[in-house]
């Protein structure tokens, strides 16, 4: 925090119960990269009443931009990308079966007996394989092949789908105590988050929002739209793995997990690096002092794989200082992630008070 730097005490909004029944609805929806049209949707209805300027951009990104008040306001995008992984079809078999193949990375080994949806009609369908009634002991020794598998929409219903047709998996949102329970936590966590910082932005920034496609397969929605905001500052809003299991025994004795990534309910994931972005170290400071003064719980994110929007946006024009704020989840890119309710909580309140107390003055400090 800068010595001359009023804190910010005022209170954010908080995610409640209208936070929730939103993240629900899209969690629910079917938004596989490449054709984001059903969480669009909901994202146009949510932000209109609230924005100065919506467009939709020709690869399909919702830009939203709201002018603060005051002077020496810093233009402040960020982002979050509606596009999960998921199926399409790509072969017709006949009597209902499909050859599909994966939008954004999946394991093979995770698929088999999951139901899907399919299409703008959430056709019902079930990814099957060979049952281990029937399979050899070689085929039983081998690793998974997505060749070997199928979409089943049952026999008769073929004609209610078609090739190209995207599927995601068919699992319904639920709250399992203090932990949320859903596919495609990764990245419907940052739309939630974002399209409420749309509804209440603090007045010290131009926000300018950035709801983006196609991120799951390589960041391409969020090189565009960071390209047509040109901002002086970027945060990518998203959903992190956490890997925090338990220790295991072996024969030589009990290992500990050292290798993470992060942790449910240690709060908020800050980056530092992961395999697409350095974070801007001034973005970084001024995250964790906000998270300090004002006793949010934090984590900082290990450093190593993975990527955010952050990884294409702080590339563009003449270069857009970066960083991404998580909040951790279980089993991400599988039919159902698990998180924390508190974490969320936290992550957005993160977000509010570091934008509230941002202020040009930070990008005069030495990176």
């Amino acid at each position: 925090m800068m010595p001359d730097q009023e804190l910010d005490t005022t209170s954010p909004p908080e995610i409640g119960e209208e936070q929730l029944a939103l993240l629900e609805r899209l969690c629910n929806a079917c938004a596989v990269s490449g054709d984001e049209g059903e969480v669009r949707k909901i994202v146009l209805e949510e932000v209109r009443p609230y924005a100065e300027q919506v467009t939709v951009d020709a690869l399909g990104n919702v830009l939203v931009s709201k002018t603060g008040q005051g002077e020496n306001r810093l233009r402040v995008m960020l982002a979050a990308h509606m596009d999960e992984v998921g199926f399409m079809l790509t072969g017709d078999d006949e009597d209902g079966i499909f050859r599909f193949d994966t939008v954004g990375g999946l394991d093979a080994a995770q698929l088999i007996g999951k139901p899907v949806c399919i299409g703008k009609e959430h056709v019902p369908g079930v990814i099957g394989a060979r049952p281990i009634h029937l399979a050899t002991r070689e085929e039983l020794s081998q690793k998974i092949s997505l060749e070997s598998l199928r979409i089943d929409v049952g026999q008769g219903n073929g004609g209610k789908v078609r090739i190209g047709d995207r599927a995601t998996f068919a699992t319904q949102f639920a709250r399992l105590g203090p932990s949320l329970r859903a596919k495609a936590l990764d990245d419907r966590f940052g739309v939630a988050s974002l399209i409420t910082l749309v509804q209440h932005t603090p007045p010290n920034i131009d926000l300018l929002a950035a709801f983006t496609v196609q991120e799951e397969v390589g960041l391409r929605g969020a090189r565009v739209a960071a390209y047509t905001f040109d901002p002086q500052a970027a945060f990518a809003l998203d959903c992190t793995p956490a890997n925090d299991l338990p220790p295991w025994e072996t024969d030589e004795g009990r290992i500990e997990n050292t290798r993470y990534n992060t942790r449910l309910g240690a709060g908020p994931a800050i980056y530092l690096a992961d395999s697409s972005t350095l974070s801007d170290p001034r973005l970084a400071r001024h995250l964790v002092q906000t998270a300090e003064a004002l006793g949010i719980p934090y984590q900082l994110r290990q450093p190593g794989g993975g990527g955010t929007d952050a990884g294409a946006i702080h590339k563009q024009r003449l270069g857009i200082p970066s960083i991404s704020l998580s909040v951790p989840g279980r089993y991400l890119h599988t039919a159902a992630g698990i998180a924390r309710l508190d974490d969320w909580k936290n992550t957005f309140a993160l977000i509010y008070h570091a934008l509230s107390r941002l202020s040009p003055d930070l990008f005069a400090l030495e990176r």
